[in-house]
């Protein structure tokens, strides 16, 4: 009785610590802003901002807007637009609660598998605060990451409640939890293999076999029957793979989508062996920063040159570390299932995949990073042999490392306050980020300091000549300051390098309609809607420059298109003004 009393409350006193560091790093989102990182995409420019509507539903459904299906996250973001209108703080505030959340459940599944609150509470902590899992936290577009990792938590959590007294209503629950993970971001393909590692260890249900118990109404099989309903039991020693066809299922259907998805012809002839070249260093970037916090770094682009050592070096580290984990899983359990739990849920983002381009990012570790934790938290204790020396060095080593955590994290989670201070920070650290030198110039621009905005978009173009995005960037930026032959010049190099984009044809005719040439405009514009139909604000100026040349006809038709778009400003000015009905 004394002992469970005891164990109760160490293990509120491990939920209040966790809350109390998680709050104490992260508190501060509340008043930072949105950041030129993918926040405009996935908050500013897409349904998201009409709110909880029907038809904003249907979209988040069946949309793969910025290459991605994950329907959940579209919907977390339309409710935080209902209640917090474009308030960046309310999006941060709604990140850090997931992640909290997360938290939180993550201390109660080691807790309820293991019954050990202190290496729980370590492994828990160490996810918590991580200065990798900064990122994750303090990106808003990355709501996608915490999201997916709540549904994961939630997915484990009512797994084992599963695993103790199994029934179908609460496999159930299971499935529907990793359906919702799935629908937030689909790097959580991966759960049925943790599962099964979970099931070797701590749950132990390899060995055991189990006992599954299952609540029927019809007699299709009948062993014994009560008075009320009927109930069928059978023993079988591998139910535990049975019952994961379905989690395989939903893994297969999920990946097959976002190969679908990201499946891009400028790369995929890029051979097998160059993608696993940089699969092999990715993974090695990763765990390192894991055990040795690197400098904050966006984005690690696809290489093509890879020294043939490093490779072999790599990939030896890899067999020799799996083959140790492989040998020693039944005398330490703990380093089988921490290993391969971070080899299994890195490997969809370390680049194999022949989808996309490849970037290595630090939100990619948030839940890999918890397989290192577990090896750390299980592992060193058994380091020294006698309870007493564990707790004259342990205790004092984990408060410094928390403590240590808590600090970079704070500092490294101040950097996202806004765009100039985080990519000034990136630039610090590495001055050959070429995306750096583009987002901040985006910043600076918004801001009305053009002057700063052109240096930075020429940083950007002498480190990354044939990057299309940074000359449209340029482009405008020149129009506003007046030099309009050079922004015409920047996106005739725009469309040389993506002929098939319709944005440089859209911003060079504002360019041709600013110098009141309406004939240009109205060309660029009838080439910019047949390339993107969808672009609102097209129809806008083309139905502008249409009544400057007095056609009301296909001005009034312009208006009206883009009044159908939600904009109905230039239609309302041409009835006020008698030209349309």
């Amino acid at each position: 009785m004394l002992y469970n009393i005891y164990s109760r409350k160490r293990t509120w006193i491990a939920y209040l610590v966790l809350i109390f560091v998680t709050l104490t790093v992260f508190y501060q989102v509340y008043k930072f802003d949105f950041v030129y990182a993918d926040d405009g995409i996935f908050i500013q420019e897409n349904y998201v901002l009409s709110g909880i509507t029907l038809d904003g539903l249907k979209w988040a459904f069946s949309t793969t807007y910025a290459g991605f299906w994950h329907p959940l996250t579209w919907l977390s973001f339309m409710v935080d637009h209902h209640l917090y209108g474009l308030n960046a703080g309310g999006y941060h505030i709604t990140n850090l609660t997931l992640h909290l959340l997360s938290v939180l459940l993550l201390f109660s599944i080691f807790n309820r598998m293991t019954r050990d609150v202190w290496k729980s509470a370590f492994v828990t902590a160490v996810f918590a605060i991580h200065p990798m899992n900064v990122e994750s936290v303090t990106w808003i577009a990355e709501r996608k990451d915490v999201l997916s990792a709540f549904f994961w938590m939630l997915t484990l959590y009512l797994y084992i409640y599963y695993t103790e007294n199994p029934s179908i209503r609460r496999y159930l629950f299971v499935l529907f939890c990793f359906a919702c993970a799935l629908m937030s971001k689909p790097m959580v393909v991966t759960m049925p293999l943790i599962l099964m590692l979970l099931d070797y260890w701590p749950l132990d249900r390899f060995a055991s076999g189990q006992t599954v118990t299952i609540i029927k109404d019809s007699d299709f099989l009948t062993v014994h029957q009560d008075k009320r309903k009927l109930k069928w039991e059978f023993l079988h020693k591998g139910w535990f793979l049975w019952e994961k066809i379905p989690f395989f299922i939903l893994s297969a259907l999920f990946s097959i989508i976002t190969i679908s998805i990201w499946h891009n012809p400028s790369v995929k002839d890029c051979p097998f062996i160059i993608r696993l070249y940089n699969g092999l260093h990715a993974f090695l970037i990763y765990l390192k920063n894991i055990l040795w916090m690197a400098k904050m770094h966006f984005y690690h682009p696809f290489t093509y040159q890879i020294p043939f050592l490093q490779v072999l070096v790599v990939s030896l580290l890899i067999i020799i570390i799996s083959l140790i984990a492989i040998v020693a899983m039944k005398r330490f359990p703990y380093l089988f299932v921490g290993w391969f739990w971070y080899v299994i849920t890195i490997l969809p983002v370390i680049g194999i995949m022949p989808y996309g381009i490849s970037w290595i990012h630090e939100h990619y570790t948030y839940l890999p990073s918890i397989g290192i934790s577990m090896i750390m938290g299980w592992g060193i204790p058994r380091l020294f042999y006698t309870p007493k020396i564990r707790k004259i060095i342990l205790l004092p080593a984990g408060i410094v490392l928390i403590t240590f955590f808590t600090i970079l994290s704070y500092q490294r989670c101040s950097y996202w306050e806004d765009s100039l201070k985080l990519f000034s920070y990136a630039l610090q650290n590495h001055q050959d980020d070429y995306l750096a030198y583009n987002s901040r110039g985006s910043a600076y621009f918004t801001l009305g300091q053009y002057q700063r905005a052109l240096y930075d978009f020429n940083a950007a173009i002498r480190l990354a000549p044939d990057v299309q995005m940074i000359y449209n960037n340029r482009g405008v930026t020149l129009d506003v300051l007046g030099q309009h032959q050079r922004a015409v010049m920047d996106f005739n190099k725009s469309m040389q390098l993506n002929p098939d984009d319709a944005a440089p044809y859209f911003l060079r005719g504002n360019v041709y309609y600013n110098l009141g040439q309406y004939h240009l405009a109205i060309r660029d514009y009838d080439k910019s809607i047949d390339l993107n139909s969808k672009n609102t604000h097209v129809f806008l100026n083309r139905g502008a420059a249409y009544f400057k040349l007095g056609n009301q006809i296909l001005g009034c038709r312009d208006a009206q298109q883009a009044c159908d778009s939600g904009r109905c400003e230039l239609l309302g000015s041409a009835k006020a003004s008698g030209y349309c009905r």
